[in-house]
């Protein structure tokens, strides 16, 4: 099966699961682990004692189980490389640890389609558990029954209750056939029964449900009728072993098994990954050559800031030392001889800090009935801003122009003390706006910064960039102004706020490049959400 997918936060509750998984001594990794710890490399000290190729063994070369803690930050690099893994038989087992303290936290796919068993531990007092005691010897005794369990028809009726729960894996029905056939060894039974069934399908597929049949018809209760009494035995135990539960009582088994809202957070958690390679909520991520998380290094040359990876220079050299002490043998024995192919350089990846660019309308249009709403709505993405770190820029427009109220920064209580001074009315500077806000932007990126623009208006432009009232100037300048936004590749995020959303600012969002999100009756904190899923905050 693979292995657990444990999920639960740190705990006296987990902390007894553990003790009890202890037994099998699993060997700890974490979401940072080298490729060179975890699939081996070369013993460098041994290569360059005996000037031969040496190697050591990685985690994933014994036989065995593996734990991974803090599963839920788990890269994609590693979780493919564990995936793939766990494709081998003769590789070992996981227990991904994952606490997902915050809601989109979860899994990687790749880990998640492939362990079998599944247990969410959140919602247990330590009142509700016991310690746990793995007996080696019963263990092994089913080991020896497993053998002889033979799947029968449990894979077809597996595989229909994994499309009636709208599962997308062809991994699914097979993990859990793995799940009913240990269950039954484990019970000392000799073949896969209801009960073997009804529990595979609660630990490996409740989880991995996307829809529950809604109107599934009611289980018969009706006692099926008594076979004649002239019938052979043979054909009685026949007819009785094909009185199955209907499949219905399996889905009912999967819905029963999760606690309640744990589907949600669990598809939460899925929508949340595949969004995030393209919107994580965080800086872009760029290459450095001083500071940042390591990566691997490259061949190169010292100098203009790289800096030498001596370990990583060494073992390139340390493998060809005997050909060139052969090839050279003028050179002193115990030197070591480098070519500048061996030398590799230092690489590095930071993380930018992102900026949030807030561009408020408080003109007379949006101020009468929306700049409440949108305040408010600003001032929750300001709290979740200020969580994860990120810098906040306002800009508001009212009258005849646009102005920056408040640089970048994190100080959360100066950005609300500008907010809340906002006054309303007036006419509305769009394309100034936008001007604005793209000078904003391009100077945080010239301080190393992520921006994304945030824009709530109603899209009522009617002031042109020199200052005149003039809404056809107006709207050629703003839409020339979206053009450059979109061709810089700065991402942004447009809400009407007014109560019949306009078509032509769905023209201008599509234009910048923007999301476009129409909200005529929305609130402060329903603005606030759709911020946040919008900009992966």
């Amino acid at each position: 099966m693979r292995g657990l997918w444990l999920r639960g936060r740190a705990g006296p509750v987990r902390d007894r699961v553990l003790a009890g998984l202890g037994a099998l001594h699993p060997r700890k990794l974490h979401p940072f682990t080298s490729d060179e710890a975890l699939m081996g490399g070369m013993d460098l000290s041994a290569t360059l004692a005996t000037g031969e190729m040496h190697r050591h063994a990685g985690l994933l070369d014994h036989a065995g189980c593996l734990m991974l803690t803090m599963a839920e930050r788990c890269p994609p690099g590693l979780a493919v490389r564990l995936g793939q893994a766990l494709d081998n038989a003769a590789r070992p087992s996981l227990i991904a640890l994952d606490e997902a303290a915050e809601e989109g936290e979860g899994l990687p796919n790749a880990l998640a389609d492939r362990l079998g068993l599944f247990l969410d531990i959140d919602g247990f007092a330590w009142s509700d558990s016991t310690d746990i005691a793995l007996n080696p010897g019963l263990i092994a005794s089913a080991q020896v029954r497993l053998r002889q369990i033979a799947p029968g028809d449990a894979l077809a009726r597996l595989t229909r209750v994994a499309a009636e729960l709208a599962i997308p894996s062809m991994r699914a029905p097979l993990l859990a056939l793995a799940c009913a056939r240990a269950h039954a060894a484990w019970r000392g039974g000799s073949a896969i029964e209801e009960q073997d069934l009804q529990v595979a399908v609660a630990l490996v597929m409740a989880h991995k449900a996307l829809a529950f049949p809604e109107n599934a018809p009611e289980p018969d209760d009706t006692p099926p009728p008594e076979p004649p009494q002239d019938q052979p035995d043979q054909d009685r135990d026949r007819d009785q072993s094909a009185l199955d539960i209907p499949d219905e009582m399996l889905i009912e088994a999967a819905r029963t098994a999760l606690p309640p809202g744990l589907l949600a957070q669990l598809q939460a958690a899925r929508a949340a990954r595949q969004a995030a390679s393209a919107n994580s909520g965080a800086g872009a991520k760029r290459k450095s050559m001083r500071r940042g998380r390591p990566m691997p290094s490259r061949a190169g040359k010292p100098g203009s800031g790289a800096r030498v990876d001596v370990i990583a220079t060494l073992r390139q050299a340390a493998p060809w030392q005997k050909m060139r002490r052969a090839m050279m043998p003028g050179r002193v024995a115990d030197r070591l001889l480098l070519m500048p192919s061996d030398i590799r350089i230092k690489r590095y990846q930071e993380q930018t800090d992102r900026v949030l660019i807030f561009v408020v309308d408080a003109s007379g249009s949006a101020a009468l009935a929306r700049l409440a709403e949108a305040k408010g709505a600003v001032e929750l993405m300001l709290a979740e801003a200020y969580s994860s770190r990120d810098h906040v820029a306002l800009v508001t427009f009212r009258g005849h122009r646009a102005e920056l109220s408040l640089p970048p920064t994190r100080s959360l209580v100066q950005t609300k003390r500008r907010l809340a001074g906002l006054p309303g009315g007036g006419a509305t500077p769009l394309a100034h706006a936008l001007e604005v806000a793209l000078a904003t932007a391009e100077q945080a990126r010239r301080h190393g910064m992520t921006p994304t623009l945030a824009m709530l208006t109603d899209g009522r432009g009617n002031i042109a960039l020199d200052g005149s009232a003039n809404r056809a100037q107006a709207t050629l300048d703003a839409t020339r102004l979206a053009k450059i936004i979109a061709a810089k590749a700065i991402p942004a995020l447009v809400i009407d706020t007014s109560l019949r959303p306009k078509p032509q600012l769905a023209e201008l969002s599509a234009q910048m490049g923007a999301t476009m999100i129409a909200l005529p009756r929305a609130d402060a904190r329903s603005l606030s959400s759709t911020l946040s899923a919008a900009l992966g905050g």
